[in-house]
């Protein structure tokens, strides 16, 4: 069989491991060499294209159902537990949390849960929703499954590295936040965040309004593209009485798209995080398809009122 593996940034250096090994196994193996952002972006394109009857994506569960056949291989990492016990004085006064983590680290969480149930916590698990597939398992662009049980629980606590996931179910969410990172050895709250973002969200659409001309971003990648989502924005803007096209690419050259000087401000129909996260990176502003309808809606009302 002629198999197209497929690595995380992170996981890159154990490509030629895995190759030889199923090389070994009577298999014909080639390695993709593209960056991927997570099962979202499965290299089904390529794996086509080198006449690949499988592709092996390392590092993620499954994201949703494509038409390919597809093996997905999570890497379990062992985090150390050592910073739990640092992470009870943030918790102090608060009988029940929403525990959650990254598919890395999901194998860790009956451990983990059973460390804050001995210390009198009623801990409650987030559940498979949406793209999630597994109890306590945090996705980046996903946070619906949190979101549900703010009004159920007095604090969130993720356990993990970085701030990318917690920081979409924190804009989700209303109660404590607290972050433990056994990998920088570092327990702290980030609800302080939730503002720190609204501000810049309101920024961003302050900025749009006086734009004319939009670009609406549409990524092809498997689980981020969604061109009915960018036609309906379209047709908003030209309801509106502006001007808009669309923008297809695979992965975003910031770059590149900072060179089509015509449009006043952009808009991704992508992974939701890339507003949140990348907007410094064009001379533009770079609005979420929420932004953009708030844009129009204070453009309609400033209409109205000069009339």
């Amino acid at each position: 069989m002629r198999i197209l593996l497929q690595f995380p940034e992170g996981l890159k250096q154990e490509a030629l491991k895995h190759a030889k090994k199923l090389e070994a196994e009577g298999n014909e193996v080639i390695v993709s060499a593209s960056p991927t952002f997570g099962a979202c972006d499965l290299a089904i394109d390529e794996a086509k294209k080198v006449g690949a009857e499988k592709l092996v994506h390392f590092g993620h569960a499954e994201f949703h159902h494509v038409d390919f056949n597809v093996e997905y291989v999570p890497y379990a990492v062992d985090a150390p537990l050592s910073m739990l016990g640092s992470s009870l004085p943030e918790l102090d006064g608060f009988s029940s949390i929403c525990l959650m983590t990254t598919i890395q680290h999901v194998h860790q969480l009956d451990k983990i849960r059973e460390f804050y149930e001995s210390n009198g916590k009623r801990v409650v698990l987030n559940r498979p929703n949406g793209f999630a597939k597994v109890n306590g398992q945090l996705l980046g662009c996903d946070a619906g499954n949190v979101s549900t049980l703010d009004r159920e629980v007095d604090a969130f606590v993720y356990f993990g590295g970085g701030l990318f996931h917690p920081i979409g179910a924190l804009l989700l969410t209303t109660k404590p936040f607290i972050r433990v990172d056994p990998f920088e050895n570092r327990v702290e709250r980030i609800d302080q965040l939730r503002e720190t973002y609204r501000k810049r969200s309101r920024g961003r659409v302050l900025t749009s309004l006086q734009a004319r001309n939009f670009g609406i971003l549409v990524s092809t990648k498997n689980g981020q593209y969604n061109l009915n989502l960018a036609m309906l924005l379209k047709r908003k803007v030209e309801g509106n009485g502006g001007n808009a096209a669309i923008l297809v690419s695979n992965t975003f050259d910031y770059e590149s798209i900072s060179n089509m000087l015509e449009f006043d401000a952009f808009v991704s129909t992508a992974c939701p995080r890339i507003a949140t996260e990348d907007t410094d990176r064009l001379r533009k502003p770079l609005l979420s398809a929420n932004e953009l309808v708030e844009v129009l809606k204070m453009q309609q009302e400033a209409s109205l009122r000069s009339r």
